[in-house]
């Protein structure tokens, strides 16, 4: 069953309906202009939606697609200090009040045991040093860092394709203070994140209301063993297990929460845990802190912490899911590289985020409509390509956006293209993360990317 009638309604709502009133309440909009909130917001979202590089002309040209004839000049002047306020009141209407769920989930047989498998990340954006008293940053030269910064987060279910987010901080905020709607998970689903967000009390309130977690070990943490309540050594421990064996453990977690859970661990290739003795080095110099031998030497094994009891998820099954958490990288990965979300033609600071409100608005939109059909439902599906044909259909979602029944059209052609067009190949020497979940099941629904 199709989704598009629900993306229909957000679109025509959030672009047209929650723009003008955010235009209104910004003072973007004092008094009749030709051009209101809905027309400056869809010159924009489009315009840069079908090109991430667009021209103020491009994008003017949208306007005047949308009805509205206004200069190239005209069009940049509006993007103030009001404007980009009118497009971030949008931004926020679009990511609280709809939240698309495709109706076909991911047809991998390990994500199916849960009733959602929601992965958590954050990113940042440098923004001009002007805009620090609007988004400050750490300073500095780290990657992100600087005067001024944005900090950028998403919650994204990998079984449905669920987006929440982009959800906006400062760019000094702790990824797990994003309001990322921890809370909302339902019963049943699995969270899993990097040790960004890595939080005992969350994961124990997540436990408390039928959810599981699971996450990388972070460093310090104080783990006990559950039988004696004793501290656990975990590098001695670690240094007991076979070459090839693997460990699950019951352990408690954290020298007060005393959180119950599983400890599972398997030792890495000397190359990889030399390249992690090397990060962690370059790392602890950046920051002008010392490592210690005990941290450097834990770097031998993968370690993870998790509350899924063994019969629903097993050691192996545990690893390889771990790493399906590179798919919400990947999402950033292709926002800001093909989406161009963190580059711009302008030096003027309004100017650069208004494009960068715009931009996120512009990518959501682009995911409501990758979920819209039954792209989702592939587990060899390319991010890259699905974009890409979305682009390439920007300016007609423009077009038809005061029509239900003809934008409709428009989703089911993309849709289509979608299903035929934008999968990835098998690889043998490196598989990819579907190729590796759905080896865990002998390989699961492939009929359904047949």
């Amino acid at each position: 069953m199709s989704t598009i009638p629900r993306v229909t309604d957000a679109m025509r709502h959030v672009l047209s309906a929650v723009a003008d009133e955010a235009a209104t309440k910004s003072g973007f909009l004092k008094r009749r202009r030709k051009l209101d909130g809905a027309s400056f917001v869809q010159a924009l979202v489009f315009g840069w939606m079908a090109d991430p590089d667009a021209t103020a002309e491009e994008r003017a040209q949208v306007g005047a697609s949308r009805g509205v004839p206004i200069s190239a000049y005209g069009l940049d002047k509006r993007c103030d200090e009001r404007g980009a306020d009118c497009l971030r009141r949008v931004l926020a209407a679009a990511v609280g009040q709809v939240v698309i769920v495709a109706s076909s989930p991911a047809a991998v047989e390990i994500l199916e045991r849960f009733s959602g498998v929601y992965l958590y990340d954050g990113s940042v954006v440098r923004l001009p040093e002007a805009l620090r008293d609007a988004w400050p940053g750490l300073g500095g030269n780290k990657p992100g860092a600087g005067a001024a910064a944005l900090k950028i987060g998403v919650r994204l279910d990998l079984l449905g394709g669920e987006l929440y987010g982009p959800v906006l901080g400062s760019g000094r905020e702790h990824d797990h203070a994003l309001a990322l709607g921890a809370s909302e998970l339902p019963e049943g689903a699995l969270r899993l994140a990097d040790l960004g967000f890595f939080d005992l009390e969350l994961f124990r309130l997540s436990g408390e209301r039928g959810g599981y977690w699971l996450s990388r070990l972070k460093g310090g943490t104080v783990v006990h063993d559950t039988a004696t309540g004793a501290r656990l050594d975990l590098l001695a421990c670690l240094r007991k297990l076979p070459r090839d064996g693997l460990l699950d453990r019951p352990v408690l977690l954290g020298a007060q929460a005393q959180l119950p859970g599983r400890l599972l661990a398997v030792r890495v290739p000397q190359a990889v845990a030399d390249e992690r003795r090397r990060r962690m080095r370059e790392d602890a110099r950046k920051r002008q802190r010392a490592v210690s031998a005990a941290q450097l030497a834990l770097t031998g094994w993968t370690i993870l912490v998790s509350n899924a009891p063994p019969e629903l998820l097993g050691v192996e099954e545990a690893l390889v899911l771990m790493r399906a958490r590179w798919q919400v990288e990947r999402l950033f990965d292709l926002w800001k590289r093909h989406g161009r979300l963190d580059k711009s033609r302008s030096k003027k600071p309004w100017r650069i985020l208004c494009e960068l409100y715009a931009k996120l608005l512009g990518l959501l939109v682009q995911h409501w409509v990758l979920v819209s059909g039954s792209f989702w439902a592939g587990p060899y599906r390319s991010l890259v390509k699905a974009a890409r044909t979305v682009r390439q259909r920007a300016l007609a979602l423009a077009d038809a956006l005061d029509d239900p029944a003809r934008l409709s059209e428009v989703l089911e052609v993309i849709a289509g293209c979608l299903a035929v067009g934008c999968r990835v190949a098998k690889r043998r020497k490196e598989p990819g993360t579907a190729q590796q979940l759905l080896a865990l099941t002998g390989g699961g629904k492939e009929d359904a990317v047949a």
